[in-house]
C-alpha cells in the first residue's frame, strides 16, 4: 500500500513540475512568476527525494512518468494547481501515517509542508485574477 501510494506521488510530482513550468510561461507578473518558480523547484526536489525513498524500498526507480497537458488558461491553471496541491497534502498525510522506516519520514514531511505552501501561493494567484 505504501509503495503504491509513493509511486503515485512520484508520478504526480513529475506532472506538477511540468505543469508549473508551463504555467510560468503564461504570466509576465514578476511575483506570480516567483511563486510558480518556487513551486516547480520544490516539485523537482520532491520528485528526487521520493524517488530515493522508492529506490531504498524496491531497488528500482519509478520509470517514465507521463507529462501533463500544458497550461493554456492561466486562471484555470491556478485553480487546478490549487486543487492538486490540496490533494497532495492529503496524500502525504496518509503516507506519513504509514511510513515504514525512519528515512522516509523527512522527505514526506517536507513535501507535505511544501504542498501547503503551494496551495497558499496558488490561492493567492487565483483570487487576484479577474
Amino acid at each position: 500500500m505504501f509503495v503504491d501510494k509513493l509511486k503515485q506521488a512520484i508520478e504526480d510530482e513529475y506532472k506538477d513540475y511540468y505543469f508549473y513550468k508551463s504555467m510560468y510561461e503564461k504570466t509576465d507578473d514578476a511575483l506570480w512568476r516567483d511563486f510558480i518558480q518556487h513551486a516547480y523547484e520544490d516539485e523537482k526536489s520532491h520528485y528526487e527525494m521520493l524517488q530515493q525513498v522508492y529506490y531504498m524500498m524496491t531497488g528500482t526507480f519509478v520509470q517514465n512518468p507521463k507529462k501533463p497537458i500544458p497550461c493554456y488558461n492561466f486562471k484555470e491553471c491556478a485553480k487546478q494547481a490549487l486543487v492538486d496541491a490540496l490533494d497532495s497534502v492529503e496524500t502525504y498525510k496518509e503516507l506519513l501515517l504509514m511510513v515504514p522506516f525512519q528515512q522516509a519520514y523527512n522527505p514526506i514531511f517536507i513535501a507535505m509542508h511544501d504542498e501547503m505552501e503551494h496551495a497558499i501561493r496558488m490561492s493567492t494567484i487565483y483570487n487576484s485574477l479577474k
